[in-house]
């Protein structure tokens, strides 16, 4: 549906609303009757603040004087003083930015300093286009005319700065048709809940900043409607743009800049046309038609209108009640209005007019709370208080009839909580990345999953590969390759420890076979030690000796204890005869071989009978010292191999066996008790 494009001529007389003037007699200084007020604040608080010439008032909300504050500079009546946080007022005033503290009213230090102001002698060189204060993140936001947007501490330091034209990797951004003369002409509007800034320039582009960097989100060019746009932050995902010029009002996602939907109104004033946002979303805009405009936040319109709509215009913005969900808003009805369209534009003049009519409704639900007409017992109290000495105006009226809550049954909110209620709409959206059926997506993601296992395991190997010192050194691949070898080693010995041990239980073996098993076990342990260490990949231990095979090792005696055939613990004992009898020097071995039912019975029997060899009495626990003169010897007790119990019985030793103890050679027989361990 194509834009019809509207001019509106809005020609009236004066509207002001003159009060019967009388002499104030308060506080000083002293003002002559008829000043007029600036355009008003609502605070915080819930008092009025507004300035007339060189004095800003603050006003309770039944008209009375607070506080006064004498200034040295006049202030600006087209810019309403601004809120800076608890009992801190910014206006500007000759172009400068004054900072009021009333907390200092009454004491030694000034209650009102200059913020911001030009070098001496150079105050027509700044002109100060637009003001705002953000409290959340104590900033202060400056817009001078062809210099740029400045930000400053609340304390005064400067933050950053930025012109409405910007390089970045190398493209020019901002000011694309008119470089020269092209400056940003809007007051620069803060969206609390995106901690954005958003201001217009010249050429009818729309900026969007972060608040804590002079960096451009987006820019969207808006010349195709008109230079000139009111900008309104929702404070719930969007920001609306009216365009006076052509009656519309656009909806714009506040992260990309994209308009969402965009309704046509009424004709609007080129002055007072800003909507307000509630805390439903809904955004609202009076127009010279009578009706006040309301969208919802997807787009869908909603008319109201208290009086009859023919003689009457809403030259001012609405404003919120204390609650944010209802909004105040002022019908004037006229002696006449005439409308009249030519060509493509809409020309609008009223006469002289005859009263307000203020209106209180959720525009959500288009419930009314409250409507009377002014003058009223209200505006009668209004009269009667320090008002009376001062010109008012519906926009002045709207402010102290919002600031009572007249007829307004709705509990009041903070403006943190209102922020917070409005935020709150903002919903985020979430992306699909991935297209097809679900059960592609779920084995795609499960393929994922694998992968990312995959990675976190190459990972941990890498980590505890490169963490030992010792084969840093080393290729991957060489390392890889001798651990591989060094596990099949390992198992090559375990098969064939296993069969020897099964082959020793079950039928008795050869002295070899006990000395290879010997030299397997320790063979395997040195394997075992060089994969728990030098190779090990984390997760390999030192193992145990084995649980069937107990290796009990001194230089000359070995023993093995495992378990039989029939489950039964058998030990083996082999030590080392060290004579020197034998003519090619080479160790004798004699081995025993015995169950523990069989030692049992044949314990004492062998006591009794003689020993066939010295090295057979290594199981002794007494250390034996041969002389010369000795040509036998005998003990008279003998060791029991299976408990470590002495009995009785006498062992002698033969001829031979003294005669190799007479060399001197001295031999140590020291008891070793078998340890045996059953499954």
């Amino acid at each position: 549906m194509p834009i019809i494009p509207l001019l509106i001529l809005f020609l009236l007389f004066p509207t002001s609303l003159s009060m019967e003037s009388q002499r104030y007699t308060g506080q000083e200084p002293s003002r002559s009757s008829g000043h007029r007020l600036s355009k008003p604040l609502v605070g915080e608080d819930g008092r009025i603040y507004a300035c007339s010439e060189k004095d800003l008032f603050a006003f309770e909300s039944n008209g009375t004087i607070a506080w006064t504050i004498h200034l040295d500079y006049t202030c600006n009546a087209a810019m309403a003083p601004v809120q800076g946080g608890l009992g801190k007022i910014y206006l500007v005033a000759e172009n400068r930015v004054l900072k009021i503290n009333s907390f200092n009213i009454g004491s030694s230090k000034p209650a009102a300093e200059v913020f911001f102001g030009p070098v001496p002698g150079q105050e027509e060189l700044i002109e100060i286009i637009g003001l705002s204060v953000s409290t959340l993140s104590s900033s202060v936001f400056i817009n001078i005319k062809n210099r740029g947007l400045f930000a400053y501490m609340t304390r005064g330091q400067l933050l950053w700065s930025v012109g409405p034209v910007i390089y970045r990797f190398g493209y020019q951004l901002g000011c694309r048709k008119n470089v020269t003369d092209c400056y940003f002409t809007s007051v620069p509007v803060i969206d609390q809940c995106e901690a954005s800034i958003y201001i217009s320039n010249t050429e009818g582009e729309l900026y969007s900043l972060s608040v804590r960097s002079p960096y451009f989100k987006w820019i969207q060019d808006f010349s195709s409607l008109d230079k000139y746009y009111t900008i309104t932050p929702g404070n719930n995902g969007r920001l609306y743009v009216t365009v006076p010029a052509r009656a519309l009002v656009l909806a714009l996602d506040v992260s990309t800049g994209t308009v969402l939907w965009q309704g046509s109104i009424g004709p609007l004033s080129t002055t007072e046309c800003a909507p307000v946002v509630d805390s439903n979303g809904w955004v609202s805009v009076g127009s010279l038609d009578g009706f006040l405009y309301s969208f919802s936040p997807t787009g869908i319109l909603k008319k109201f209108s208290k009086a009859d709509t023919l003689n009457c215009v809403i030259q001012v913005a609405p404003l919120l009640d204390c609650s944010g969900y209802a909004v105040y808003f002022s019908q004037t009805e006229m002696e006449g209005k005439i409308s009249q369209t030519i060509d493509e534009y809409t020309y609008v003049s009223a006469m002289r007019p005859k009263t307000v009519i203020f209106t209180l409704l959720v525009p959500a639900t288009g419930f009314t709370y409250w409507s009377e007409r002014y003058p009223d017992q209200f505006s009668s109290s209004l009269s009667e208080s320090d008002l009376h000495q001062f010109v008012l105006d519906e926009g002045i009226l709207l402010a102290f009839v919002a600031a009572s809550k007249t007829g307004n049954p709705l509990q009041c909110r903070t403006k943190r909580q209102k922020c917070a209620s409005s935020c709150s709409q903002a919903k985020p959206k979430y992306l699909s990345i991935y297209t097809g059926n679900e059960r592609a997506i779920i084995l795609f993601l499960l393929f994922e999953s694998a992968v990312l296992v995959m990675l976190a395991g190459l990972v941990w190997f890498c980590c505890i590969f490169w963490r030992k010192k010792k084969v840093q050194g080393q290729d991957l691949g060489s390392f890889l390759e001798k651990r591989r070898s060094l596990q099949l080693r390992k198992k090559v010995f375990d098969r064939t420890i296993t069969e020897l041990e099964q082959k020793a239980a079950e039928q008795a073996v050869a002295n070899e076979v006990f000395e290879k098993l010997g030299d397997m076990v320790q063979e395997r342990e040195r394997i075992e030690r060089k994969l728990s260490t030098t190779y090990s990949l984390g997760r390999d231990r030192a193992s145990s000796q084995s649980k069937s095979m107990l290796p009990l090792y001194d230089v000359k005696t070995r023993s093995y204890s495992f378990l039989g055939a029939n489950k039964e613990s058998v030990k083996v004992f082999h030590t080392l005869s060290d004579t020197s009898s034998e003519e090619s020097g080479s160790e004798k071995y004699t081995h025993w071989g015995f169950h523990e039912e069989e030692l049992a019975a044949k314990a004492k029997a062998k006591a009794k009978a003689p020993a066939e060899s010295s090295s057979d009495d290594g199981i002794c626990e007494t250390d034996y010292q041969s002389s010369p003169s000795e040509t036998t010897s005998s003990s008279r007790g003998f060791i029991n191999p299976l408990n470590g119990v002495q009995e009785s019985g006498e062992v002698k030793l033969h001829d031979k066996e003294v005669k190799s103890l007479q060399t001197g050679s001295r031999l140590s027989l020291k008891r070793r008790r078998a340890l045996s361990s059953t499954n």
